[in-house]
């Protein structure tokens, strides 16, 4: 019988960990990819869930498919979100990503990051 091993990498070992006081959050240590019209459209190994929603890093998304949007929301912990539509030749999907520029003290681990949701799927 063999016994599967997971390596860490050292400088993971000492990497901080959030509660954000109870609230499901958690780092992923896989490399997560989200994928909308047949194309990765952001890749991460630091990615964030939340509530069962992956965030990627801001930085990750690539910026030429996206198009600001006028559409904001509120969640009563996290704070207003804003959103953006996703555009790449004739395919177009509204409000398919959204972040919060500044996000509520409960919710530090969002900041700076995006998520996603319609037609984007999120796979590790």
């Amino acid at each position: 019988m063999s016994v599967r091993r997971t390596a860490i990498h050292p400088a993971e070992l000492n990497k901080p960990r959030i509660s954000d006081r109870g609230r499901h959050t958690r780092y992923v240590r896989s490399m997560p990819k989200a994928i909308w019209n047949d194309e990765i459209i952001a890749e991460s190994d630091d990615t964030v869930v939340v509530e069962g929603v992956t965030y990627f890093p801001r930085g990750s998304l690539r910026e030429e498919v996206l198009r600001p949007s006028d559409t904001h929301t509120v969640c009563p912990w996290k704070g207003k979100a804003s959103y953006y539509t996703l555009e790449s030749g004739d395919h177009v999907t509204a409000d398919a990503v959204w972040f919060y520029p500044e996000p509520k003290p409960d919710a530090k681990a969002v900041r700076d990051r995006v998520a996603f949701w319609k037609d984007v799927k999120v796979v590790a």
